[in-house]
């Protein structure tokens, strides 16, 4: 950690706002990747003096196996379920240290957040850690094997609910769920609106306490999608409101930040295979919960 000290993290290049990317063109990310513009505007917005905490993940094989890195940034790579903890870790290192110009960042997927780094993360929620929470949400264990996870949405293939047999359950609320531990700010943002993206980005950096951006990250490999639609899709998921884009603060005012004139969820179905196998009545099931998930959020912000 002395390290950091020195040129290890470079100072702040003074430009208004912006940083220079230092992501190298080659990473192993799958074409069409959803995080990979996500990573560009993390690096454009947080800047040079920042520290990536990374668990087993998608993003984990795209940085590069040990001693090669794609991020041209300081990468700890950490257990499957210790992504909060270890940025926990990390910060509490460098306020020993006296440094506290550097943002931690823990960047993981939805099984390593939903599900295995749930445990961690709730904990840093009630310690109000000082890091950056950064999930990247592709809906299933894609790095390991698409396998379900709880972020896995109703009705959808995966390589353990296979077409004949679904998954039954719904999907997280994993915005619920932090809000009820009171953090100061949780977002969602979406890969096809980057300007929102780095907005959020901007106020979560100028912020203490813990702070969890909900990103939206098609996959085209999991989902069984043509690698030209990524960007299509995720404003389809915003425009049929199966992903709102919304922020909350302090756990308790909740703030819409599009209401689109909405379009069928069969939208944006129809273009990825891993729903492929779904029936008129599954369909109308997932219009269903999409419309009762929408007022549901509607109630808290109304609420605010």
């Amino acid at each position: 950690m002395n390290h950091l000290q020195g040129g290890f993290l470079p100072h702040r290049d003074g430009e208004a706002g912006a940083h220079k990317e230092t992501l190298s063109p080659g990473h192993l990310a799958c074409a069409g990747c959803g995080l990979m513009p996500a990573v560009k505007l993390l690096q454009q917005v947080l800047g040079p003096r920042t520290i990536f905490v990374v668990p087993a993940c998608c993003y984990s094989v795209i940085d590069g196996a040990y001693p090669s890195s794609a991020t041209g940034m300081p990468v700890m790579h950490c257990a499957f379920e210790t992504a909060a903890s270890s940025a926990s870790g990390v910060r509490a290192g460098l306020e020993t240290l006296g440094i506290r110009d550097v943002t931690v960042v823990a960047l993981a997927g939805d099984g390593g957040t939903f599900d295995i780094g749930l445990q961690a993360l709730s904990s840093a929620a009630e310690r109000n850690e000082d890091i950056l929470y950064f999930c990247y949400d592709n809906e299933a264990y894609m790095n390991t094997g698409i396998q379900r996870s709880s972020a896995t949405p109703r009705f959808s293939w995966t390589t353990t609910t296979p077409e004949a047999i679904p998954k039954a359950e719904r999907k997280k609320d994993l915005g619920a769920i932090l809000a009820a531990h009171r953090i100061p700010y949780f977002a969602t943002a979406s890969l096809a609106y980057p300007e929102d993206l780095r907005r959020k980005l901007k106020t979560a950096k100028e912020m203490k306490g813990l702070r969890v951006i909900h990103y939206f990250c098609p996959c085209p490999t999991g989902w069984k999608s043509d690698p030209r639609h990524m960007v299509r899709l995720a404003r389809l998921a915003v425009e049929s409101r199966v992903f709102p884009l919304h922020e909350v603060f302090e756990g308790e005012c909740w703030v819409l930040n599009m209401d689109p004139q909405p379009v069928p969820a069969g939208k944006y179905l129809e273009l990825q295979g891993r729903f492929g196998g779904r029936t008129p009545d599954q369909e109308a099931a997932i219009q269903k919960e999409v419309d009762e998930n929408w007022k549901r959020l509607m109630r808290k912000v109304k609420a605010c």
